[in-house]
């Protein structure tokens, strides 16, 4: 209740940070309650006058590492590790959509675990965040802050689209967003638009600049995660026994010479450190290269390496 009531508060500036705190607080004795309902000591076995961290609770709780839930709270406790370091409402727009999906795990697992329901203590229409959706460019970032603290932001930022794309799931996120679509039935249309083929103003795209930011998105791990994710829902089943980790990613970088190739990846220099990230477009390729032959996929490159 105190999360809400900082994050629905316009007047507050560190709305996204204070909401991280206190929603942790809750998740952290809530879940500690289940255990003790369980029978299983919350406490270290090495430091008995120490509870187990949040972490470890959750792993206890959903020892399932694909659970949703877990996921999202997962990318909320990195939120509030962070927070003590950096100022992150500039990214309010990208963190909203978990935060609601968060709340409303709370709500659905209090009431699992504990029989309490939460609207009997806060009204249903607070439980919807009040969130800020002014769009915030990479290049607004950029601009704003120095040029480790906007790299960091951005890779956060570009991870949450990817996980919230590959899971798909409104335990993990619950984004809000509004289409817009053209249609010549006006009794189907919201609003009326015309279009002049007589106008003077002519118009003429020269060139189209991309921010490698919007179109490698994908760190290395996250690679790992969505091609995971896409071979799971395509019902693909490698030969190789561990199936698609990170050895075998490497193999495929390696192979295919991916970190020369700007269509698949992108090296960002800040300083004296180095990094790549990934376009979805290899995510596409990985995939239907496992698919021509997934028994035998791993030990082909082993073989041609």
């Amino acid at each position: 209740m105190m999360g809400l009531e900082i994050y629905n508060k316009p007047t507050i500036k560190y709305r996204v940070e204070g909401f991280s705190f206190f929603i942790c607080n809750a998740w952290e004795l809530m879940l500690k309650a289940e255990m003790i309902n369980r029978g299983k000591s919350i406490y270290y076995k090495d430091k008995p006058e120490r509870t187990l961290s949040l972490e470890l609770v959750l792993k206890k709780i959903y020892p399932d590492e694909h659970t949703r839930i877990r996921l999202n709270l997962i990318k909320i406790i990195d939120l509030r590790n962070i927070s003590t370091h950096f100022i992150t409402e500039d990214y309010e727009i990208k963190y909203a959509p978990l935060f609601q999906a968060c709340v409303l795990n709370f709500i659905s697992e209090m009431n699992r675990f504990h029989k309490k329901d939460v609207t009997e203590y806060i009204a249903q229409n607070f439980l919807t965040l009040s969130a800020n959706y002014e769009p915030l460019s990479n290049e607004d970032i950029k601009i704003k802050y120095p040029a480790e603290i906007a790299e960091k932001f951005i890779k956060q930022a570009n991870e949450i689209d990817v996980l919230s794309k590959e899971y798909n799931s409104d335990k993990f996120s619950i984004n809000i967003k509004q289409n817009l679509y053209i249609t010549k039935k006006k009794n189907e249309a919201d609003f009326v638009v015309s279009i002049a083929n007589d106008s003077k103003n002519e118009v003429a795209v020269i060139k189209e600049l991309k921010d490698p930011a919007d179109t490698h998105k994908y760190s290395y791990g996250n690679v790992i995660t969505a091609v995971q994710e896409r071979l799971k829902k395509q019902n693909i089943k490698m030969g190789y026994q561990k199936g698609f980790n990170s050895h075998v990613l490497t193999l495929i970088i390696d192979f295919y010479n991916i970190k020369n190739d700007t269509k698949f990846s992108y090296e960002h220099i800040v300083g004296n450190t180095r990094s790549y990230s990934y376009s979805q477009q290899f995510i596409e390729f990985i995939v239907s290269e496992i698919k021509k032959n997934p028994e035998k996929f791993v030990e082909s490159l082993k073989d041609s390496k």
